[in-house]
C-alpha cells in the first residue's frame, strides 16, 4: 500500500472512502469531522443522537455520501475516551479502519491524522502511529494459498492535512512508521514460514538479505566454527538434527569511533522445537516453528536500525538450530561445556533455549560488548504469569531494564518486569556440573532467565521472554492471527534511545 500526504480539506477529497474521527461522549462534532458532518447535512450528528455512533474505541461507522460529497463513503472512527488517548490507540484505530475498508472492497482511502488536533499528540508521532497501524493491520500471510490474486487490496492511503505547516512532520512520521511496520512484517513473514522453509541456513539467507539492503556487516558461523569456539551448549542442542546449525552475526556501526557505545541484541533461533528426547506432546509441538521468533525479531530490527542510523554500534546475534530427537540427540543427564567454560547438566532436553543463548551471550562477551538484550520464546511459565498480554522482562541492571520498559511502552508492546532474587538460583544447582538447565516448575520463567544471566559475565543484561506475545491465536487490532512481530519495535526504539542517552 502506498501512503502519501496532501494539503486539502478532507471534505473536498475524492476517494473510495474518507476517514474522520470522534471521541467518546462528543455530541457535536467539530474540526474536520464537523466539516464533513455539515456536507452530509448533519448525518453524523443525527447518528450520534440516535446512539448509533458512540465514539467508542475502534468503532467504525460507514456512511454512504450518495453524491453529497466527492468521496463515496465516510467512515467515522471512534477514538474512545479522550483521557485514555495515546499513540497506541491511533495504531488500533488505523488498523481497524483499514482492515474493514479492505473487506468491503475499497482501494483508495483518505484520512485525517488521528490525534494530531485535540488528541494532543505531536503530528509526527500521530502520523507514525497511523502508518504503523495501517500497515500492521493489513498484514496477511498467504504465500502458500492459491487464488491470492482474487483478494481485495487497499492500494492507497492519503493523509490529508489542512495546515501546510504540519506536512513536513507528518511526512517524516509516515516514513518512519512505514519503515518500522515493514520490519515487523518481515519478522512476521519469517516466523509464519513452515519449518521446512525456514531452516537455520534460510534464516541466515534472510539475514543476509537484510544486511545487504541496510549496509550491515554479516557472517554466519557454521558447525566447525562453533566447535573451534567451544560452543558445546549450542552444539549439544543441534546434534539431534541432520540440519546444520548457524550462528548468525550482524553488525551495525553507527559510532565507529567509540567501541564502548555498543549493545548486543540476541535472539533465540530454534527453527523447530520437538523438545528433543524429552518430546513435547503433539498439541505443544504443533506451532513450534515459531520458536525462532526472537531471532527473527533481531534480524528484522537490525534492518530498521540501519535505516534509522542512530549513533550507536549494534551487534545482532542469532543462534539458529533445530531441536530434534535424532539418533545422536543429547540425553537427560548429559553435561555440556559452554564457550566461557561453564558446564551445564542437561536436566531436560526441552529447555534448549537457555543453552543456545548461553553460548550466544558468551560470544557477545568475547567481543567485549558490555550491554546485552536477548529475546526468546523461552518458557510456558511466562504464560501462567502474564498470559498473552505482556512480555516478561528480567535483568541485572535496572538502568538498562528501565530503558527497555520505556522503549516497549513507546512501541505499544506491553512488558512487565519480574524479580530476579538470588534465592531462586538454588533451584538449578547441579550435583555434577556448575548448573542445570532447568530449575523445576516453580518460578520457571525466572529461573530460566537466571540461567541465561549466568553467562552475562559482568555485562548489563536484559532478557525478554516473549513466549506469550510472539504469536496470536486470533486477530486483534493491528496484531494478526499468527506471528505478531513482537518485540521488533521495542528493540529498535531501544537502540535509538540508548544512542541519545
Amino acid at each position: 500500500m502506498k501512503i502519501k500526504v496532501e494539503s486539502n480539506s478532507i471534505a473536498e477529497v475524492e476517494a473510495g472512502a474518507i476517514v474522520v474521527n470522534l471521541f467518546e461522549g462528543v455530541t457535536q462534532p467539530g474540526g474536520a469531522t464537523g466539516a464533513v458532518d455539515t456536507a452530509l447535512d448533519g448525518a453524523i450528528t443525527a447518528l450520534i443522537a440516535d446512539g448509533e455512533i458512540k465514539g467508542e474505541l475502534a468503532e467504525t461507522t460507514v456512511i454512504h455520501t450518495l453524491g453529497r460529497m466527492p468521496a463515496t463513503r465516510v467512515v467515522v472512527a471512534g477514538l474512545g475516551k479522550s483521557q485514555d488517548f495515546d499513540a497506541d490507540r491511533v495504531r488500533r484505530v488505523s488498523a481497524t479502519v483499514c482492515a474493514r475498508l479492505r473487506r468491503i472492497g475499497v482501494t483508495d482511502v483518505a484520512t485525517i491524522v488521528h490525534g494530531a488536533g485535540i488528541g494532543g499528540l505531536e503530528p509526527r508521532a500521530a502520523a507514525q502511529a497511523m502508518a504503523e497501524g495501517a500497515l500492521l493491520g493489513l498484514y496477511r500471510f498467504d504465500k502458500y494459498k492459491s487464488g491470492g490474486d482474487d483478494k481485495n487490496d487497499l492500494e492507497a492511503l492519503r493523509v490529508v492535512e489542512f495546515d501546510p505547516a504540519k506536512i513536513p512532520d507528518i511526512e517524516s512520521g509516515l516514513e518512519a512508521g512505514a519503515m518500522l511496520a515493514g520490519a515487523v512484517n518481515r519478522c512476521r513473514d519469517m516466523v509464519n514460514e513452515p519449518a521446512n522453509e525456514m531452516t537455520p541456513a534460510q534464516m541466515a539467507e534472510a539475514a543476509l538479505e537484510v544486511a545487504l539492503a541496510g549496509g550491515l556487516e554479516m557472517e554466519a558461523l557454521d558447525r566447525g566454527d562453533m566447535e573451534e569456539l567451544g560452543m558445546g551448549a549450542l552444539l549439544g542442542v543441534a546434534q539431534g538434527s541432520d540440519v546444520p546449525p548457524k550462528l548468525i552475526v550482524m553488525r551495525y556501526r553507527g559510532d565507529p569511533g567509540d567501541d564502548s557505545n555498543t549493545i548486543a541484541l540476541i535472539g533465540k533461533g530454534i527453527t523447530f522445537d520437538s523438545g528433543g528426547l524429552d518430546l513435547k506432546p503433539p498439541a505443544g509441538m504443533r506451532q513450534m516453528k515459531r520458536d525462532m521468533s526472537g531471532g527473527a525479531a533481531v534480524i528484522a530490527a537490525m534492518g530498521a536500525i540501519a535505516n534509522l542510523g542512530p549513533k550507536i554500534n549494534v551487534t545482532g546475534i542469532v543462534p539458529a538450530t533445530e531441536n530434534m530427537p535424532g539418533a545422536n540427540a543429547q540425553k537427560p543427564g548429559d553435561v555440556v561445556r559452554t564457550m566461557n567454560g561453564k558446564t551445564i547438566e542437561i536436566d531436560n532436553t526441552d529447555a534448549e533455549g537457555r543453552l543456545v543463548l548461553a553460548d550466544a551471550l558468551a560470544y557477545a562477551r568475547s567481543l567485549g560488548i558490555e550491554r546485552i538484550v536477548d529475546a526468546a520464546t523461552l518458557t510456558g511459565a511466562i504464560l501462567t504469569s502474564l498470559g498473552k498480554v505482556r512480555m516478561g522482562v528480567f535483568g541485572n541492571d535496572q538502568a538498562l531494564v528501565d530503558h527497555v520498559l520505556a522503549s516497549a511502552g513507546e512501541a505499544g508492546e506491553r512488558a512487565w518486569q519480574l524479580p530476579m532474587d538470588d534465592e531462586y538460583k538454588k533451584q538449578y544447582r547441579s550435583d555434577v556440573a556448575d548448573i542445570k538447565n532447568t530449575g523445576g516448575r516453580d518460578a520457571g520463567s525466572i529461573t530460566g532467565a537466571q540461567i541465561i544471566g549466568e553467562f552475562a559475565d559482568g555485562a548489563a543484561w536484559v532478557h525478554l521472554d516473549i513466549a506469550g506475545v510472539a504469536y496470536g491465536e486470533s486477530s486483534s487490532g493491528y496484531k494478526p492471527k499468527g506471528a505478531t512481530g513482537v518485540p521488533v519495535r521495542t528493540l529498535v526504539n531501544l537502540a535509538v534511545r540508548l544512542a541519545g542517552s
